[in-house]
């Protein structure tokens, strides 16, 4: 994965933040929305695609194209900051694969441990039995 080659694959776009905050909300267009087109990428690799498109399945709209919102801060240029830093961490978390469980096994000491337990309650269970004459 090449970072400086994915962003310049980002399409930004500056719209109008909506809720409270004035006349600047009414004015200005501090809110910024990314989006990136992972099936039409240069950057990732099939394989990577492909990993990115099981892992981000939910996020992603039915043409393979992730969308990301920031409207955090009244300014533009710290929006798309925030944007790019929390797509960047979603591509990353991403485009990580995790590791196989190995099945562990059961402690030869706690085996035996089991076995005894369960001759001491037979053997407390055959002496309540009534004495067979």
């Amino acid at each position: 994965m090449e970072i400086h080659k994915i962003l310049a694959e980002l399409h930004y776009k500056a719209v109008r933040s909506s809720g409270a905050g004035g006349q600047n909300v009414n004015k200005v267009s501090s809110k910024v929305v990314l989006s990136f087109d992972l099936k039409n990428s240069q950057a990732l690799s099939e394989e990577e695609k492909i990993l990115l498109e099981t892992n981000l399945y939910s996020r992603l709209t039915s043409e393979l194209i992730l969308i990301l919102n920031c409207d955090e801060d009244r300014s533009q240029l710290k929006n798309k900051e925030i944007v790019t830093k929390r797509f960047l961490s979603l591509i990353k978390n991403g485009l990580l694969v995790p590791k196989e469980r190995k099945p562990t096994k059961i402690p030869k000491a706690a085996i035996r441990k089991r076995i005894k337990n369960k001759k001491s309650i037979s053997e407390i269970k055959k002496t309540r039995k009534k004495p067979g004459f």
